[in-house]
């Protein structure tokens, strides 16, 4: 089985500074997560809310395709 890149909420926007996303909009994303498809990118142990970073960035190539139209 592959290792998984998982990341915590707070560290995910300091991998990816050129996205513009802050904790906040991670934590409103995941609780809208059920409407946006973000739930593939939410990975739950226990209390702890890890995001699996290659679903993370796939989400975001599908919101930039469906922005632009392709």
């Amino acid at each position: 089985m592959p290792h998984k890149r998982l990341c915590t909420v707070q560290r995910l926007p300091n991998l990816y500074p050129e996205s513009g996303i802050t904790s906040a909009s991670i934590r409103w994303l995941i609780f809208n997560s059920a409407e946006n498809g973000f739930s593939v990118c939410v990975k739950r142990m226990g209390r702890k809310i890890l995001i699996d970073l290659d679903e993370f960035e796939a989400w975001l190539d599908c919101q930039a395709a469906q922005e632009s139209g392709i």
